[in-house]
């Protein structure tokens, strides 16, 4: 008989000891988060998984299981199921997790990684999830993955309304150190309210991607900046009185390429462009006083946004670069203490006027997140840190994904434009000077 490919095994693992309160409190920023998932996927090779497992991958998937369930204790609401826009109620219904083995080289996907591909390693559609099925896959779902030469991925998935990156991350790592023997009362106890208490619900409904996902015909491409070429970059970029970051020099690069890409693009007869803005999640962690904890749990980040650029002419890197520092700049103190008072309805106006902006014609906004810096290439569970790990980004035209290379000196950017607008930005010199893309 011939090797069977499919899911082998699907349970739930519930909490090892059973949680103590009934219900959890969602944050203002929780509310204000996608009604999505954020994906995580983390690649581990075979000659790393066999030092482990053998060619057993059972006892691997019973160690993971194992470890979940005992770190789920800490991390409680993420086993319970989300309500109403302001809780989740945590009665310990457990996380879905799925065995499966397929019939393909780990080694193909990390060469010339493709988003079907990618899809078929999580457990649940991240952003397309109907609102019947998010009671099915909960606050949380995983799905390992077993390929033909004994190579692994693990793909999770959690809720947005309480989960960020930065949440993600330290929950990975909270769970991969479970699971290499670190028990529970070896791990700092992550900060799990922190976020309701300084920025209580509020009695809103607002959903900022509503309708935007697949709203036009894109095509999603992962482009690659090595260390020395963001060097190169930021000297192109930089002078005497500004020396861009590494993300801000990405963000601007892209920024200026698709926008370049959109103009070239143009069918006779439509409106040109006129004016630009670009949007940029902050992760506000660090910005507040006094600071939080990079392991404080929820959405706490915010959204900035610029004001229009107008972009009739050619336009520089460089002013490019200090509009994109300009609009992080205003997620300061003075930004924080509007959330948490009763200005919040401004911050609230302003991102959806920002939306509406960007949606007029003449206009290209373009949005930006960076999950650079946070530690998904250090999530080792005994059998070594990743080789590859990545995302699956939203699938909304003119939005851009940046995460760490495994080296931590390059930047990977995964970019989602309109077809036609991609089709023009693979051509773009001055972005191939600095970025290399997956065929």
């Amino acid at each position: 008989m011939g090797e069977e490919y499919g899911i082998i095994s699907k349970e739930t693992v519930k909490p090892s000891s059973p949680t103590p309160i009934q219900h959890f409190k969602l944050s203002f920023l929780d509310q204000l988060a996608p009604s999505f998932h954020v994906p995580i996927l983390l690649f581990y090779s075979a000659s790393d998984v066999r030092t482990f497992a053998a060619t057993d991958h059972s006892a691997l998937s019973q160690k993971l299981k194992t470890s979940l369930s005992q770190v789920l204790t800490l991390y409680y609401p993420f086993c319970g199921r989300l309500r109403n826009s302001s809780i989740i109620e945590c009665n310990d219904e457990g996380v879905l997790f799925i065995h499966s083995k397929l019939p393909i080289e780990l080694s193909n996907i990390l060469q010339n990684p493709q988003l079907h591909t990618l899809y078929e390693l999580l457990p649940c559609p991240p952003y397309n999830l109907e609102p019947q099925q998010r009671d099915t896959f909960g606050i949380m779902a995983v799905q390992l993955s077993q390929f033909k030469c004994g190579g692994i991925a693990l793909g999770v998935c959690f809720s947005h309304k309480i989960a960020d990156a930065s949440t993600a991350a330290s929950f990975l790592n909270a769970w991969a150190a479970t699971s290499r023997g670190h028990g529970n009362s070896n791990l700092v106890p992550p900060p799990m309210e922190e976020a309701s208490l300084l920025f209580p619900s509020r009695n809103i409904s607002v959903d900022m991607t509503s309708g935007m996902v697949g709203q036009e015909k894109t095509v999603t491409k992962r482009f690659i900046f090595s260390g020395s070429s963001i060097s190169r970059l930021r000297q192109t970029i930089g002078c005497p009185s500004f020396n861009p970051s590494r993300v801000e020099a990405v963000t601007t690069l892209l920024w200026k390429s698709s926008l370049e890409a959109a103009k070239e693009s143009l069918d006779s007869g439509e409106e040109i462009i006129v004016a630009s803005a670009v949007s940029h999640t902050v992760n506000i962690r660090s910005r507040m006083v006094p600071s939080l904890s990079k392991h404080s749990v929820g959405n706490i980040w915010q959204y900035a946004v610029s004001s229009l650029v107008e972009v009739e002419g050619e336009v520089g890197l460089r002013d490019l670069a200090e509009r994109t520092r300009e609009t992080i700049g205003k997620v300061d103190g003075d930004y924080i203490k509007k959330l948490q008072s009763d200005e919040f309805v401004e911050v609230v106006q302003a991102i959806e006027e920002a939306r509406r902006l960007a949606e007029e014609k003449g206009v290209r906004g373009y949005g930006f997140t960076s999950w650079v810096g946070f530690e998904f290439y250090e999530v080792d569970f005994g059998w070594g840190k990743p080789s590859y790990a990545s995302t699956i980004p939203v699938p909304i035209k003119n939005l851009g994904t940046l995460m760490s290379t495994k080296d931590g000196d390059g930047i990977e950017a995964w970019l989602t434009l309109t077809t036609r607008d991609m089709a023009r930005l693979e051509h773009n010199a001055e972005l191939l000077n600095f970025a290399s893309f997956d065929s």
